[in-house]
């Protein structure tokens, strides 16, 4: 379960984040979603561990400060950030030591085959598009058998394969019980996913909706309808 309790965060006198409160209960998909400036980066920043903040986070009943609630989150980041000096699979053994993982080759060579990165295993940091450095992220957060994910705009860059299997991990992941966090703007490649969606704007939650109150209703004009917006230069794409 992933808690976010009286959030705020100031950067000098501006208030980005006001006091926002969520939860994403075990085995649920939740879904942040807001315009540009709604504030949401800094939500995922500070639920992240990247920012200071008031309030509190709670992954699994711990303080997201815990370490052994770090130890249980992964965070997949929306411009994906390697060392340039280390191959793909180093990649995945730096994480193994980072975290302390009993995990065999098998399995890491299981997740690079599963995103198609077995025959780029040996590339460099520095070799790789962007679309292959996301799924990277995503092969070593896996790796880590989280019990709470973030993905911050998981499939920019993907290729239809990837985005497939990234939306089949993520039900996995749901169905194993994991708590996991979506923020997008890419309403179409989560709308079969979503339990339960956060809307924010102006540092603000505005509403929360979950699948069984509005069924099927499309996320896109629910968010108009909660916000007010309208012109085009405000539409969530």
């Amino acid at each position: 379960m992933l808690e976010v309790i009286q959030l705020s965060k100031k950067y000098g006198s501006t208030l980005a984040v006001d006091k926002v409160s969520f939860r994403v209960p075990d085995g649920r998909v939740g879904i942040l979603l807001g315009p540009n400036g709604a504030g949401k980066s800094t939500v995922i920043k500070s639920i992240a561990g990247l920012l200071r903040f008031e309030g509190s986070i709670r992954i699994q009943g711990l303080s997201s400060r815990d370490m052994e609630a770090k130890r249980s989150f992964a965070y997949v980041p929306e411009i994906p950030s390697m060392y340039e000096a280390l191959t793909v699979r180093e990649h995945m053994e730096f994480i193994k030591r980072a975290y302390g993982l009993n995990v065999g080759d098998q399995e890491t060579e299981r997740l690079l085959e599963r995103f198609e990165l077995l025959d780029k295993q040996d590339k460099l940091g520095n070799e790789l598009s962007k679309g292959m450095m996301q799924k990277v992220s995503i092969c070593c957060a896996l790796l880590v058998s989280p019990k709470v994910i973030l993905l911050d705009e998981p499939m920019v860059g993907l290729d239809p394969a990837a985005i497939k299997e990234l939306k089949q991990v993520v039900r996995e992941l749901r169905d194993n019980g994991s708590t996991v966090l979506i923020s997008t703007h890419m309403l179409e490649m989560v709308k079969e996913l979503w339990d339960v969606t956060f809307v924010m704007d102006k540092g603000n939650i505005l509403g929360t909706y979950t699948r069984e109150e509005v069924g099927d209703e499309d996320l896109e004009e629910l968010f108009f309808q909660v916000t007010g917006s309208g012109k085009e230069e405000d539409r969530v794409e």
